[in-house]
């Protein structure tokens, strides 16, 4: 969970790189607020971007100031219901998603004194959806974190025979439960791996090599197809992201206000 301000007059032009995990950003602006285009749709104020969003751009003028969550997919399927599955590689208005929730959601953080209550806001909100919501199967959690641990490298196979599925049902469940199939979550988790190479000062061929690509090329074909953008670009961008490695101290048009654990 990180809190951000952008200050006027400096626009903010961010291209949001993807991660493997459900983000949700809550527009906290006045006036025209944050944009987002995304595969040619624009949406406004606050949304969700399901995992691998693809090319997805945030574009602000103005002062104003943002909230973003970031949730595994295992907790994206309890905060959002059966939403959380559809959003895979799109991004949603949040009042389509939650409904008067959102509103009030949106009221009760404008109406706080500070970050820590907006944090302490959030929290409790997630929390509480987290408690009334089956959690999906104890199956798919361990194969996600599995494939977390080993940085995508865990072969489907493996990890069938790991929880004492066949293949085929694990690769029904996964995708059924969390909105992607084992191998596109393999392939998001590698590629953020190789993204937070590149952003700590790697060269693309290291980055490709220590990340498991066959070679630079292959990594520079699945940074354009998870966020349309060059390897070159992908080390340069200014995250909307917690990671310290992910925002470069030389933006400073929006900076994260701080940060904790969602």
């Amino acid at each position: 969970m990180a809190g951000f301000r952008h200050r006027a007059p400096a626009p903010v032009d961010i291209a949001m790189v993807a991660h493997p995990s459900v983000t949700l950003l809550v527009d906290l602006s006045d006036g025209e607020g944050l944009v987002y285009d995304a595969h040619g749709r624009r949406e406004r104020g606050s949304v969700v971007a399901g995992l691998a969003p693809g090319d997805l751009r945030v574009t602000a003028r103005g002062a104003g100031e943002c909230l973003q969550i970031r949730l595994e997919p295992a907790a994206a399927a309890a905060v959002f219901g059966g939403a959380s599955t559809e959003l895979s590689g799109t991004l949603a208005d949040l009042e389509e998603v939650w409904g008067r929730d959102a509103r009030r959601f949106h009221d009760r953080l404008r109406a706080a004194a500070s970050w820590d209550d907006r944090f302490a806001i959030a929290a409790d909100l997630l929390g509480r959806r987290l408690s009334t919501r089956p959690p999906v199967d104890a199956e798919v959690a361990h194969a996600w974190r599995r494939t977390l641990a080993g940085r995508g490298r865990a072969r489907v196979d493996g990890l069938a025979a790991e929880v004492g599925w066949s293949r085929k049902r694990l690769w029904s469940r996964f995708r059924s439960q969390l909105g992607i199939t084992p191998k596109r979550a393999a392939r998001l988790v590698r590629f953020d791996h190789a993204a937070h190479l590149l952003a700590a000062g790697r060269p693309a061929a290291e980055a490709a090599v220590e990340s498991g690509y066959v070679d630079q090329s292959h990594l520079h074909r699945e940074a354009k197809a998870f966020t349309g953008l060059t390897p070159t670009a992908v080390a340069a961008a200014p995250w909307l992201a917690i990671d310290d490695v992910a925002w470069p101290t030389a933006s400073r048009s929006a900076r994260p206000s701080r940060r904790a654990a969602a």
